[in-house]
């Protein structure tokens, strides 16, 4: 049988994103006999103590790595982020209630969009009427608000929060699906902070809630069993059989950032390919445009356009005849997008740049 060439790709898309090829081969090593059990670890009863080591080693690692205070939880739960948007004003917004929402994008509007379900949301600022091209700066709000809630990062339109609010005794809330783990950061500023894993933690299928424990006490409790935050505290997130394998890939992809040196490494690295890509567009006078205003550029999505939409339209096909994968931007927006996250590798990003240069010289 003749081996099959694979041709190499850089891999850009927004998620489900690039993994470490090293946790990915590490998995491929130990798909079918996982520390001599002879079972592969999605065989595994999530009651064993074989599992129950990679469950709790994965939350060591995720509370040592993020410096998570002793007063905080982690959770594993399932959903996506999706789910969040409608069990965070499920537990801690009644009726009559209202909470603060920064809207800066479509995420930040679909969790808008669930919370007017169960209590009165509104809008503490807004990034609309420029298209989502900035992070706003003053909000307005309620010191008896339930909460405010924030996304860090903005997939989409490609904009990131670099100095997150001071909200004094109102709590506030992070959606951090697309740059968690990325930096470090002040947890103590957070009630809660909650991401789906497949962009920087590992496959899709975790959601990973970081969660303030008098927040837990203070829920609603007439919430149905597996939507309240309490549920999955009292059991260790082992309530029902969680995703396993995905929470085996977390824990790999921590290890992983463990070796790299730790968030600092990581943020330094993710700086560096940032700037290879936006010195290429800012470089290029107007040949490419940024979307995000370069206050409110982020670090893990890459948004911008070509002056012209036929050439736009070329540059994205010979981009993924060269190998770049995820290029194209979200489904409603179009234009182009290279989502950096922690696992795409600084060659990867310098091959970008350098073909961009040369789609240049030669249009």
């Amino acid at each position: 049988m003749l081996k099959q060439t694979i041709q190499p790709v850089y891999n850009f898309n927004a998620g489900p994103s690039a993994l470490p090829s090293a946790v990915l081969e590490k998995a491929q090593q130990e798909l079918l006999n996982f520390r001599g059990t002879g079972m592969s670890v999605m065989e595994l009863s999530h009651r064993s103590s074989t599992y129950e080591e990679v469950h709790n080693k994965a939350i060591t690692r995720l509370k040592t790595l993020f410096s998570i205070p002793e007063n905080y939880e982690v959770l594993f739960l399932q959903g996506g982020a999706s789910l969040q948007f409608s069990m965070i004003p499920m537990n801690f917004l009644q009726q009559g209630q209202k909470a603060a929402y920064v809207n800066t994008g479509v995420w930040a509007e679909k969790a808008f969009a669930e919370a007017k379900l169960f209590g009165e949301p509104y809008e503490a600022a807004s990034s609309k009427e420029s298209n989502h091209c900035f992070i706003p700066n003053n909000l307005s709000y309620n010191q008896d608000d339930a909460y405010i809630h924030i996304t860090s990062n903005n997939t989409i339109y490609g904009t990131q929060w670099k100095d997150f609010p001071e909200t004094g005794d109102v709590p506030l809330i992070a959606d951090m699906s697309s740059d968690i783990m990325s930096k470090t950061v002040d947890i103590s500023k957070f009630a809660m902070i909650y991401a789906g894993a497949q962009k920087n933690l590992g496959p899709s299928g975790v959601t990973v809630v970081i969660i303030r424990k008098d927040m837990i006490e203070k829920a609603n409790p007439n919430v149905p069993t597996m939507l309240k935050y309490s549920t999955h505290y009292k059991n260790n997130s082992l309530f029902n059989t969680p995703p396993t394998f995905g929470i085996y890939m977390l824990g790999e992809v921590l290890g992983w950032i463990e070796e790299k040196g730790g968030l600092q490494a990581l943020a330094k690295q993710n700086e560096e390919k940032a700037k290879l890509i936006y010195d290429a567009i800012d470089e290029s006078n107007g040949f490419y445009v940024g979307h995000a205003e370069p206050e409110s550029r982020s670090l893990m999505n890459i948004t911008f356009r070509l002056a012209d939409q036929e050439l736009e339209k070329k540059f994205l096909e010979e981009a993924k005849q060269a190998g770049f994968v995820g290029i194209n931007g979200y489904r409603t927006v179009g234009g182009c997008r290279a989502s950096t996250y922690n696992a795409v590798p600084v060659e990867a990003c310098m091959a970008l740049r350098e073909f961009m240069i040369q789609f240049q010289n030669n249009n």
